[in-house]
């Protein structure tokens, strides 16, 4: 027989997290499924020194800790597991992880997006450590330092046009050549407008160099075959995310992966709730996250409550 719970939270970033404390102190004890990272992309963060309280930089896995900590402090109970699919066709709504269902009344789901990667091995070893995926979050740390972004898109061009508050210059390589990239016309002339902002086109970095941090980067021109080193002070990962959602099936409405959301939490499933990076393609802020997971903590107690 499942065990039978009021609410389940997805996932242990500051979505879950946040939704799991302000529940816990509402008396409304949650229970949460780590995921597959448990922590959510923080936990693979180095220094974070955006998010508010904290007047030096805090490791990322440890704010993450702190996080769990506070939920634990107040009843949060956790289960080490993923979930794998679910049934959101009739209630109680039905959750399966490898080894065991349970059953929940509600369910926040806050299982973030990963940032898609070059899937390189020496990418992988120099990430925070010069290689990156978010501009926003670590930008701030290559002033007046020279820094490469990958991509053609448009999240390429608002990466790189970001970064030009910080670095001193910044290049971005992108398969397609001049005049076909995937981004906007208007995002890539504003690119092409800026002068901290060089190109180079039909090309792909096929190795990150460093010890313990980035010194330059091998890219391949995909047209000659040529290959150069160029030295650099950091790396910016900019081709898209992936919303955490493959688990979901059809038993949500979709919108290019990420959950479709109505008043803020609302997915298209009654009592079926959600928060952060998984259905916010836009901002992908741990403070954001944070923001949508209380959200969704107080729409899950008026949903129990029968208030809607």
């Amino acid at each position: 027989m499942s065990a039978q719970y009021k609410v389940v939270i997805l996932g242990t970033g500051p979505a879950g997290l946040t939704a799991a404390i302000y529940l816990a102190r509402a008396s409304v004890v949650p229970i949460v499924f780590s995921g597959p990272q448990p922590g959510g992309q923080l936990s693979t963060t180095t220094e974070v020194g955006n998010y508010p309280g904290f007047v030096e930089d805090i490791q990322g896995p440890e704010l993450m800790d702190r996080m769990r900590k506070q939920a634990e402090r107040y009843g949060t109970k956790f289960i080490e597991e993923e979930i794998t699919s679910v049934d959101f066709s009739k209630k109680p709504f039905s959750l399966k992880t490898s080894t065991q269902t349970v059953t929940a009344d509600s369910v926040i789901i806050a299982t973030g997006a990963s940032a898609k990667w070059l899937g390189l091995d020496s990418e992988q070893k120099l990430r925070g450590k010069g290689v990156s995926a978010c501009a926003t979050c670590d930008g701030f740390f290559f002033k007046d330092k020279d820094v490469v972004v990958v991509g053609g898109g448009d999240t390429a061009m608002e990466e790189a046009t970001f970064l030009t508050k910080f670095a001193k210059k910044v290049t971005i390589i992108a398969r397609g050549s001049e005049g076909n990239l995937k981004a906007s016309k208007f995002m890539e002339e504003r690119a092409i407008k800026d002068s901290k902002i060089s190109f180079i086109y039909s090309s792909e970095v096929i190795e990150v160099i460093g010890d313990n941090k980035v010194d330059s980067v091998k890219i391949k021109n995909n047209e000659n075959g040529k290959e150069k080193v160029i030295k650099i002070d950091g790396l910016f990962i900019a081709i898209g995310h992936k919303p955490n959602t493959d688990f979901l099936g059809d038993q949500l409405e979709l919108d290019k992966g990420y959950i479709k959301v109505k008043d803020n939490t609302k997915t298209s499933v009654p009592g079926i709730f959600t928060g952060g990076d998984v259905h916010d393609w836009r901002y992908r802020q741990a403070v954001t996250a944070a923001g949508f997971g209380c959200m969704a903590a107080l729409d899950v107690e008026r949903y129990l409550e029968g208030i809607f």
